[in-house]
């Protein structure tokens, strides 16, 4: 999962490294599976050549064992990177993800929304509560 979504991001961030990325990516999940949980992953990592955050979002219906805290397949995946000397956004964005993630009705729309612009609004009209 981490190639595909790897390969999405870098159609709207072409100038990445995609091998620096996924290194990136891979070094953190060796640190611990950033499978939270409940069908989520947020597999993040920091960048030297990067100066705002870059995000990308995944799903897979059937899931994708990713050695998650609970044991079960991750659904959906946030992928994010941040310059390497973002420690405070980096971590907002993180909590703010995860927070977003814990309401079930949140994931369970993103699992059967049929479109990417019905994904991006379901995000927008919950954080804009």
């Amino acid at each position: 999962m981490l190639v595909e979504m790897t390969d999405v991001l870098l159609r709207s961030a072409p100038g990445l490294n995609r091998n620096e990325v996924l290194t990136v990516l891979r070094e953190r999940e060796r640190l611990g599976s950033t499978g939270i949980g409940e069908g989520v992953a947020i597999p993040h990592g920091k960048l030297k050549d990067i100066d705002q955050l870059i995000l990308s979002f995944g799903r897979s219906k059937a899931g994708v064992d990713f050695d998650s805290m609970d044991g079960k397949p991750a659904h959906l995946f946030f992928l994010l990177l941040a310059p390497e000397d973002s420690i405070s956004i980096h971590l907002k964005t993180l909590a703010r993800i995860s927070k977003l993630l814990k309401d079930q009705d949140v994931r369970e729309q993103l699992l059967t929304a049929a479109t990417a612009a019905d994904i991006y609004q379901i995000i927008q009209e919950k954080e804009s509560v």
